[in-house]
């Protein structure tokens, strides 16, 4: 497409930010998830949680009460695994900039 100097390409218009920002840490954490080697005994509730999570923010309208349940869940079963820390983190700053749902 060509566009004439002084236009911008705008991707994602209206688009909220903290769904992207949620969705972006969502899948940066499945994906190191799915490349951490070790087998732990709540991982699979790890992988459903996150999965819900990405549905959630694909939906665009997240509801709250719900993804803290799901950061709950997921912290609990990847908590110990230092090396998914820093994204773990990022999940949960996603889910905060939700506020508090109540």
């Amino acid at each position: 497409m060509l566009r004439s100097a002084g236009q911008k390409r705008v991707t994602g218009a209206g688009a909220d930010p903290r769904v992207t920002e949620l969705s972006s840490s969502v899948t940066r954490l499945r994906r190191e998830l799915a490349a951490h080697p070790a087998q732990f005994p709540d991982r699979a509730i790890a992988e459903d949680e996150l999965a819900a999570l990405e549905a959630m923010a694909r939906s665009g309208v997240p509801e709250i009460l719900r993804l803290r349940r799901s950061l709950l869940l997921v912290a609990g079963a990847i908590g110990s695994v230092s090396a998914l820390a820093v994204s773990l983190s990022e999940v949960r700053n996603a889910v905060e900039l939700f506020g508090s749902g109540s």
